[in-house]
C-alpha cells in the first residue's frame, strides 16, 4: 500500500455556518495554497461539502485542471447542538476521552472513524489533496499519530496543510505549511 496526501485546513472565513463564505483575505489564501502545489503532481482532491471548503479547493482544481470531489465524511465535526460558554474546555475535554458525547453531537472517535474512512478509500499510488476543517483536520492527523491532540488543534493555522506518505506498514507526517 503506498499512498500520498495533503489534508488542508480551509482558509480563512466568514463563520462556521456550512454557508459561510471565505473573508477577502481567505480567498487570497486559497490563491496560495495553489501555488504552493505549482510543482507538486496531484490526482484528486475531495472537500468538504461546506462553502468555505469548497472556496479553498477552487483556485486549486482550477490551476491542475481538476473536479474537486464533495464528501460529507469531511464536514466539521459537531461537538454539540446547544451553544456552550465554555465550549473550549469541552472541546478539550472531548479529546482526552475520545468517546465523550454532547447532546446532538459526536465524539471525536465517531468522527475520526468517518474522516479517515476517506484515507483508507484512496487508490494506493495516488496522491490526493483531502480539504476540510480544522477540528477534523486534526483527527485525521490523530489516524496516523496517536499523540494528537487538543494542544495540536489549538496550533493549526488558516489554512494549514499536511503532508503524509504512506508506504507499507510506515507513514511520515509533516506540517508543510507555515
Amino acid at each position: 500500500m503506498e499512498k500520498e496526501l495533503y489534508i488542508i485546513r480551509h482558509c480563512s472565513a466568514e463563520g462556521q455556518s456550512p454557508h459561510a463564505d471565505l473573508t477577502a483575505e481567505g480567498i487570497l489564501q486559497a490563491e496560495q495554497v495553489a501555488g504552493f502545489f505549482d510543482d507538486i503532481t496531484i490526482d484528486r482532491i475531495i472537500s468538504s461539502p461546506f462553502v468555505r471548503a469548497k472556496m479553498s479547493a477552487s483556485p486549486l482544481a482550477q490551476a491542475k485542471g481538476l473536479h474537486v470531489d464533495e464528501d460529507s465524511r469531511l464536514t466539521e465535526r459537531i461537538l454539540s447542538s446547544h451553544y456552550f460558554d465554555d465550549w473550549l474546555l469541552k472541546l478539550e475535554d472531548s479529546f482526552l476521552d475520545m468517546h465523550l458525547t454532547y447532546e446532538g453531537g459526536e465524539s471525536s472517535h465517531e468522527a475520526m472513524e468517518r474522516a479517515c474512512s476517506v484515507i483508507d478509500e484512496l487508490e494506493n499510488g495516488s496522491t490526493t489533496v483531502i480539504m476540510t476543517h480544522g477540528n477534523l483536520m486534526a483527527l485525521m492527523l490523530k489516524c496516523f499519530n496517536e499523540y494528537i491532540g487538543f494542544p495540536e488543534w489549538q496550533s493549526l493555522a488558516n489554512p494549514d496543510i499536511y503532508h503524509i506518505q504512506i508506504t507499507g506498514h510506515e507513514t511520515v507526517m509533516k506540517r508543510v505549511w507555515s
